[in-house]
C-alpha cells in the first residue's frame, strides 16, 4: 500500500468516526434547551403510587431508604413501600418492615437478578383496585422530597412512562465514583433531556422511573442481564415514550472498587449487545412501516459506537499516524490529513465538557473528566472482551453501602 492509499484510508476511517459523532453532538445541541420547571404547586395531590423496590441481602442501606422515601412530601394514604425481598438471607426483609415497608419475601422461581424479582413484585402489587402508577428505585436510592409531587403532576399532563434524574450519591468516595457522577451528569442532560426535546424517548436508567400501571400490565418488566435496557426497546415498540423529569431526582451509589465496577460494566455490555441483537431487526423493521423517530433513535443508539468507543478510536488512529510519520524517514500522512484527526480528538474532548458546562456542574466535575481517557481505555478493553466472547457474565449484585446525597 502506497503513501496515496494511506491518506485515503486514513480519510475513510476519519468519516467513519466523525459521522457517529455527529450523531450524539446531535443530542448535545438538542439538549441546550433547559428543561421546564415542574408546574405543581397548586396542584392537589391524586394519583396512587407504588414503590417497588428489588432487595436481595440490603440489610446495610433498606432502613434508611424506606425512611426517606415515607418522609416525602405527599399524602401518605396516596402512596406505600413495597419491597420484595429476593432470596435473602439477612435482615432485609424483617428491617424493611420495622422501618414500615409493605414487603413480599419471593424464595421460588429463577434467581435471576433485578428483572424477575420486579416481574414477581409487579405480579402482588397490580392486584391492588385504585392503583395509577408504579416507581421503580433501587435498594440504595434517596430521594429529593418532592418526587412524587413532581411525578403526580406529569401523570396529569399526560405523560405514561417517566424517567428522573438518577444522580450518584458518593462522588466524595475515590477516583470510579467522582467520574461516574460526573459522567451521569453528561448523560442525564445529553441522552434524557435532548432526546425528550427532539420528541424521542428517554433513556430507561432502572432507577426513580415511574410507570403508569397499564404500561405495566401490558407490557411487564425487562429481561436478561439489561432489562431496563430491553423493556426500553419493548416501550418504543410498543408506541410508548419515555418522558424524562430534570428535577425529579434519586440519588444513588456508584462502585467504589474497580472489581466490582468491571463486572457491572460486563454486564451491561453485554447485556446491552444481547437486546440489540435480539430487537434491532424488528425496531428497524417498525421505523420504516411507522416513519418514527423515536424507533429509529433506538436503532441508530444500538448500531452507532459509544461515544467512549469513538473517542479512543480517534486518539488512537491520530497517535498511529503521528508515530508513523516520525519514525519514517519520508511522512506518508499529509499535514492537513494529521490537523483534522487533531480537529476530531478536539471535538470529541469538548463534547463532555459542554455537557457539564451546561449542568453548571462545580470544578470538582471537570477536573475528574479530565481522567476520562483512561475510563474510555479501560471500557473499551471490556468492549472487546464482550465482541471476543470470552468468559461467561451472569447477574452478579452490586455492594451497597451508605453513602448521603449531596
Amino acid at each position: 500500500m502506497d503513501w496515496y492509499e494511506m491518506t485515503i484510508l486514513s480519510w475513510v476511517l476519519w468519516i467513519l468516526l466523525l459521522l457517529p459523532l455527529l450523531y450524539w453532538f446531535s443530542l448535545a445541541v438538542a439538549s441546550i434547551k433547559a428543561p421546564p420547571c415542574p408546574n405543581n404547586g397548586n396542584r392537589i395531590p391524586q394519583t396512587r403510587f407504588a414503590l417497588a423496590i428489588p432487595a436481595h441481602n440490603e440489610e446495610a442501606v433498606i432502613s434508611e431508604t424506606v425512611q426517606r422515601l415515607l418522609q416525602m412530601d405527599y399524602p401518605a394514604e396516596l402512596f406505600r413501600v413495597c419491597i420484595v425481598a429476593d432470596y435473602c438471607d439477612d435482615q432485609t426483609a424483617f428491617l424493611a418492615r420495622q422501618a414500615g415497608a409493605l414487603v413480599f419475601e419471593r424464595n421460588t422461581g429463577k434467581r435471576t437478578g433485578k428483572g424477575a424479582a420486579l416481574q414477581w413484585l409487579f405480579q402482588q402489587v397490580l392486584q391492588e383496585p385504585g392503583l395509577d402508577a408504579i416507581v421503580v428505585f433501587d435498594a440504595d436510592t434517596l430521594v429529593d422530597p418532592s418526587f412524587l409531587r413532581i411525578m403526580d403532576a406529569r401523570l396529569a399532563n399526560g405523560s405514561q412512562v417517566i424517567q428522573g434524574q438518577h444522580v450518584i450519591s458518593n462522588p466524595s468516595d475515590g477516583w470510579f465514583p467522582a467520574l461516574t457522577w460526573a459522567m451521569f451528569l453528561i448523560d442525564n442532560r445529553y441522552q434524557n433531556l435532548g432526546r425528550v426535546n427532539l420528541g424521542l424517548s428517554a433513556k430507561h436508567m432502572g432507577d426513580s422511573i415511574c410507570f403508569q400501571t397499564d404500561v405495566l400490565r401490558k407490557l411487564g418488566w425487562g429481561e436478561g442481564l439489561t432489562e431496563d435496557y430491553q423493556l426500553r426497546h419493548r416501550l418504543v415498540l410498543a408506541g410508548y415514550r419515555i418522558d424524562y423529569e430534570h428535577q425529579a431526582k434519586g440519588y444513588g451509589e456508584a462502585p467504589l472498587g474497580w472489581e466490582q465496577a468491571r463486572k457491572q460494566r460486563l454486564r451491561w455490555l453485554k447485556g446491552t449487545r444481547e437486546s440489540n441483537r435480539g430487537n434491532i431487526r424488528q425496531m428497524l423493521a417498525a421505523a420504516i412501516r411507522e416513519r418514527s423517530m423515536a424507533i429509529m433513535d433506538c436503532v441508530l443508539q444500538a448500531v452507532i459506537p459509544s461515544f467512549s468507543t469513538i473517542a479512543a478510536f480517534a486518539m488512537g488512529f491520530l497517535i498511529l499516524q503521528v508515530l508513523v510519520n516520525l519514525i519514517l524517514p519520508d511522512p506518508i500522512f499529509p499535514r492537513n490529513v494529521l490537523i483534522a484527526w487533531i480537529c476530531l480528538v478536539v471535538l470529541a474532548f469538548f463534547y463532555p465538557m459542554g455537557g457539564l458546562l451546561l449542568e453548571k456542574a462545580p470544578l470538582k466535575a471537570y477536573l475528574v473528566i479530565l481522567t476520562g481517557p483512561f475510563f474510555i481505555l479501560w471500557r473499551t478493553i471490556l468492549v472487546l472482551r464482550i465482541f471476543l466472547g470470552k468468559g461467561e457474565i451472569s447477574w452478579v449484585r452490586t455492594q451497597h453501602g451508605r453513602k448521603k446525597a449531596d
